[in-house]
Parts: structure tokens; C-alpha cells; sequence
């Protein structure tokens, strides 16, 4: 298994990707009980899967994705 603890709370650092993916949000390093709470009530997200599968954040990473190719080659597609 890839090494994922230092992105993980202490607590989660043994876990299997599906657990993972099963987690709170807050399972993640850098996210709070406080923040899991936010994304809850503002997005319904709960969990890392939620947090992933998101189409807000779907629909960012695809901007910016699409940022990153060079003007003339968005026109010439």
C-alpha cells in the first residue's frame, strides 16, 4: 500500500483505501471537526469518498485542468 500518513490523521494511518474512502472527512491532515462540519452543512459532504466524488470539486479540477493547456491548443480542439 502506498504510504498515505502523512496526509491522514493519526488516527486513520492504518486504515485500508476502502476504509479511507469510508472516513469522515476530517480523517484527512489539515481538515477539522469544525471544517467536516462546514462541508457537511454547506455541501453535504461527509466522508473522503463524498469529499472525492463532489462536483464541485469535480468541476474545479476540471478548470484547472483545462487551464493548464495552452490557449492555442483550446482553440485548435
Amino acid at each position: 500500500m502506498a504510504d498515505m500518513s502523512r496526509h491522514l490523521d493519526k488516527a486513520y494511518e492504518m486504515k485500508t483505501f476502502e476504509e479511507l474512502a469510508d472516513a469522515p472527512v476530517d480523517a484527512l491532515e489539515g481538515i477539522s471537526k469544525n471544517d467536516a462540519d462546514l462541508l457537511l452543512k454547506a455541501f453535504g459532504i461527509r466522508t473522503v469518498r463524498d469529499l472525492a466524488e463532489s462536483k464541485f470539486v469535480l468541476r474545479a479540477q476540471a478548470i484547472a485542468n483545462l487551464a493548464r493547456v495552452p490557449a492555442t491548443k483550446k482553440k485548435a480542439a
